[in-house]
């Protein structure tokens, strides 16, 4: 493949912002389900504020249920899930029917775990056809450009997710430097100043983990 479009570039990358976020966002959640239903307000209330989304719901209950599945919740990972869709389908030249059928396969089992008596088992599923997704990239897609876009939208919505919920410094370093190796290699357009802002806060404490969310949204 040759020239990629801003626009294709665009979704490419944010293909893999989604991904990441539908991954890791189901693996806070379940870490915290079996008490979820037992949480006190004010710990999905600072969920809610550290992932900077609006607090609509009414009980842990409700956020339990509205956050996974609330195709209406522009925020939940039902909503996030389909957005990733969206670009996939878009992006289905560049990226090939058979990496896309993986998304596909993580809606199904989305979907699946709405009406389940054991979402965890099915919200597992969603992940196990996105890492399955990821692997068909390094697979099956020619182009290291694709590649690489898609690999740098995921490793940037991680450092995003692990800086809001303060998430130990070591995990951010590690995650920091992969996006350094990646970053660089088709010379794409960044801002060299919070690059290193970014790799300075990560190795300082105590960490400001604001401003590495500051940085990492405008690093492109």
């Amino acid at each position: 493949m040759g020239i990629i479009s801003v626009e294709h570039a665009d979704q490419l990358f944010w293909l893999g912002r989604y991904s990441e976020r539908v991954v890791t966002t189901i693996r806070i959640f379940s870490e915290k389900y079996d008490g979820m239903l037992d949480l006190e307000e004010e710990e999905y209330e600072d969920f809610c504020r550290r992932q900077d989304i609006p607090n609509v719901y009414t009980s842990s209950g409700d956020f339990c249920r509205r956050y996974c599945f609330d195709e209406e919740d522009g925020n939940s990972i039902y909503s996030n899930l389909m957005r990733a869709y969206d670009n996939a389908i878009v992006l289905r030249e560049e990226i090939g029917s058979d990496t896309l059928s993986y998304i596909q396969l993580a809606v199904y089992e989305m979907n699946k775990a709405k009406t389940s008596q054991a979402p965890l088992i099915q919200l597992q599923k969603v992940i196990d056809n996105i890492v399955a997704f990821w692997g068909m990239v390094d697979d099956s897609i020619d182009s290291r450009k694709v590649r690489n876009i898609i690999k740098l939208g995921k490793r940037i919505e991680r450092i995003d997710i692990y800086a809001r919920m303060h998430m130990e410094r070591e995990l951010l370093q590690r995650e920091v430097k992969r996006m350094n190796d990646r970053i660089e290699r088709d010379y794409l357009h960044y801002s060299n100043a919070k690059l290193m802002h970014i790799n300075y806060l990560v190795e300082v404490e105590p960490v400001d983990y604001e401003e590495i969310v500051k940085d990492v949204e405008n690093l492109l």
